[in-house]
């Protein structure tokens, strides 16, 4: 039992007389109280000094107060149950803090990251403008450039070929804003293989322009024959009746009367690649290359004044009008081919026709009717 109170309600003695001892009210200490003159019978308090962290124990074997004696184990023990609770207390205000509250650090961090959110979001929106842009130059080098200078449009599985391999962004996965980041680097790669594909055209583009020169003075544009009041125009491209056969057919060129022995010309730069003499299908004829996918084909000629591989200039005298062949009177059959292919002449004599003879000319050449071969 112990006792702590300053204050104390009865006082009594020992039968030695040797000293006061006082029981209090709210005990955790004991006090001894040494002036035995300042308690006497009659009073109801009496005061003693306090015996700063001593305490005391009553003995019921001797009936006596004993001092408390606290060992250096139990003491400690005490301060390792003291940190033990310390510890535990301050991990749980941790944990608490960690997974409510972020520190400076993850601040900063969470910070940089929304910082570098933002940044990719707006290099996602400037792909897309140079998407865009890229798509409009591709656009029109295939429909303006291309066409103007007599190259074939490049296909847009080639443009939009992408790059191979299924893992190839496997390694950004695992990145905070996979998706965002995936998503703007194949953006970034299908720009750069358009970009490659694109420089490579206005490479080509640009060899072009260089033998634009040489390239219009190379493709047909005048016709074979003189014909300036265009009435040795007889049949046009397009489906006939065959005078022979009766058949309607493919008529692969143009048909001009003229008289035997007129003069026919090249209508294009070029190089004899071919003479044939033949009773049948286009008689005497002499195919110019022109270059560039361009061919010319002169029929039905009575005589041939070029020899293969002759180097020819738009203009020159390559034979005469004929009969020769397959052929119901004195013609020259003229045909224009592309790519192997035959193609309608009368859109290749822009230079030799203004605009209201040229109008004139694609009426004629469009009437149905009977071809000459």
């Amino acid at each position: 039992m112990f006792f702590t109170t300053e204050k104390f309600q009865k006082c009594d003695s020992d039968l030695s007389g040797s000293h006061i001892l006082f029981f209090g009210i709210n005990a955790s200490r004991a006090y001894i109280c040494n002036n035995f003159e300042s308690c006497e019978d009659n009073q109801e308090t009496c005061t003693c000094e306090k015996m700063a962290n001593v305490k005391y124990h009553f003995n019921t074997h001797s009936l006596k107060y004993e001092r408390v004696v606290v060992t250096w184990r139990k003491r400690l023990l005490r301060v390792l149950g003291w940190l033990a609770t310390a510890v535990v207390f301050g991990a749980f205000i941790m944990l608490f803090a960690y997974n409510f509250f972020d520190s400076p650090k993850e601040k900063r961090l969470r910070r940089q990251l929304d910082e570098t959110t933002y940044q990719l979001e707006l290099l996602k929106q400037r792909s897309e403008q140079i998407d865009a842009v890229l798509d409009d130059m591709q656009e029109r080098d295939n429909t303006i450039y291309r066409v103007i200078f007599e190259a074939e449009p490049i296909p847009s599985t080639i443009r939009e070929a992408g790059y191979g391999g299924l893992d190839r962004y496997r390694a950004l996965r695992d990145n905070y804003n996979s998706d965002l980041i995936v998503d703007v680097t194949k953006k970034i790669d299908k720009l750069s293989k358009q970009l490659y594909v694109q420089s490579k055209s206005y490479d080509e583009v640009w060899e072009l322009v260089k033998n634009k020169a040489t390239m219009l003075a190379s493709i047909p544009a005048i016709q074979p024959v003189a014909n300036k009041d265009l009435t040795r125009v007889a049949s046009g491209y397009g489906m006939r009746v065959h005078p022979i056969y009766k058949t309607v057919k493919l008529h692969a060129g143009m048909d001009f009367t003229a008289p035997v022995g007129t003069e026919i010309h090249s209508t294009g730069n070029g190089t004899v690649t071919k003479l044939e003499y033949d009773g049948r299908g286009y008689g005497n004829n002499v195919i110019i290359n022109h270059g560039y996918g361009y061919e010319s084909l002169y029929g039905h000629m009575s005589r041939i004044v070029v020899r293969p591989g002759q180097k020819i200039s738009r203009g020159d005298l390559i034979g005469y009008v004929g009969n020769s062949g397959s052929s119901t009177g004195p013609h020259l059959h003229y045909e224009v081919r592309k790519n192997g292919n035959p193609v309608n002449p009368v859109n290749f004599y822009y230079s030799d026709l203004t605009p209201e003879e040229y109008e004139k000319m694609l009426e004629i050449s469009a009437r149905a009717g009977q071809s000459f071969d």
